[in-house]
């Protein structure tokens, strides 16, 4: 042989089959839990960096991707820009007084395939009830509308002061839009 193989060469090679195997075992893992089950199960002590390398030369690499965190940052001149009426007082002295809402996004799999989930709920400042939700599979406007309109509708004299991320105001009319108005003007 002209260039035999080294020992080290040998034992990246064993290596390498035992990180194949805890990947088709487990695709989600990425190398430090990879390196980590190597530690535990297959009694390898190795380096993060020797078994990135290796599932690197092997195309292995974790199933589950993580966005980066992005920061939101405010517009230099935004369009508009909500009124704070509740100044960051998230306390309130009786039922229906002040509501919050937010979506909350799950993620769950079938077998490897990444699904995603929105749950969008309303909650009342004074008992911590959840007034009204919706689980979407879709985050869009519908499903925050949908939750609001069932919240009215199971609290129909309620006139909350209503904070989200995106806006705040106070429920003071419950206007069905499917319903003609009709005008005295016009009989």
């Amino acid at each position: 042989m002209k260039n035999p193989e080294s020992i080290s060469e040998k034992k990246n090679q064993k290596i390498s089959e035992k990180i194949k195997k805890i990947h088709e075992d487990h695709p989600d893992m990425g190398y430090r839990r990879i390196r980590d089950e190597l530690d535990r199960r297959y009694d390898t002590n190795v380096n993060d960096k020797r078994v990135l390398r290796l599932c690197r030369k092997s195309h292995i690499q974790s199933t589950i991707k993580w966005k980066p965190k992005s920061c939101t940052r405010a517009a230099n001149d935004p369009a508009h820009i909500a009124r704070n009426y509740m100044n960051r007082d998230f306390h309130a002295d009786s039922p229906n007084e002040k509501w919050l809402t937010d979506v909350t996004e799950f993620k769950y799999y079938v077998g490897i395939e990444v699904h995603k989930v929105y749950l969008s709920a309303i909650l009342d400042l004074y008992d911590r009830r959840i007034v009204a939700f919706r689980i979407s599979n879709h985050n869009d406007n519908p499903l925050v509308m949908n939750t609001f309109d069932e919240a009215v509708r199971l609290e129909p004299d309620a006139h909350p002061l209503f904070h989200s991320d995106y806006a705040e105001f106070r429920i003071i009319q419950t206007v069905d839009f499917n319903t003609p108005v009709s005008s005295s003007a016009q009989d």
